[in-house]
């Protein structure tokens, strides 16, 4: 079993000190999923949402969150983002969400694909909840990533 990074040997939360680690370039794709009734997609789909592009403000929506994770995950270090890019798929009454992140530092960016994935779901959801009460987000998960000691990691759900 992999030792625990985030703690010190007495159990307080510890931020890693990644000072001694390579760089190179890390990629990390998250994705995630939210189903819900026709007319909700269907708005979407035809870009007729009462709210605006629901897409188009998920998009941006994603970025930012992408760029403020070591705001909202304790441990995360900030870093320097080069790349996000948030693509949709609509199939079955579901958006599917995919958020690529790109950057090229000591440690990898996992936390953000996950964060720009998991916010352009809960934008989506904010934006169709007049339409739909019951929309389910799930399927959060790392896809891939590259770059650091552990290499190319690949998770198909």
């Amino acid at each position: 079993m992999n030792e625990l990074t985030h703690f010190d040997n007495k159990g307080h939360a510890i931020m890693v000190d990644v000072s001694e680690k390579e760089s190179s370039v890390r990629v990390a794709v998250a994705r995630a999923s939210i189903s819900m009734n026709l007319e909700a997609y269907e708005g979407i789909e035809n870009k007729n949402n009462k709210k605006g592009d629901v897409l188009g403000v998920a998009r941006l929506a994603g970025i930012m969150a992408a760029k403020k994770t070591s705001d909202l995950i304790p441990l995360c270090h900030p870093l320097m983002i080069s790349k996000v890019k948030i693509d949709f798929q609509l199939k079955d009454q579901c958006v599917e969400i995919e958020a690529v992140v790109k950057s090229h530092g000591q440690t990898g960016v996992e936390m953000e694909a996950l964060t720009a994935a998991s916010t352009a779901a809960l934008t989506i959801y904010d934006m169709c909840k007049a339409l739909d009460k019951k929309m389910i987000i799930g399927g959060i998960y790392l896809h891939k990533k590259s770059g650091g000691k552990s290499g190319d990691v690949f998770n198909e759900i």
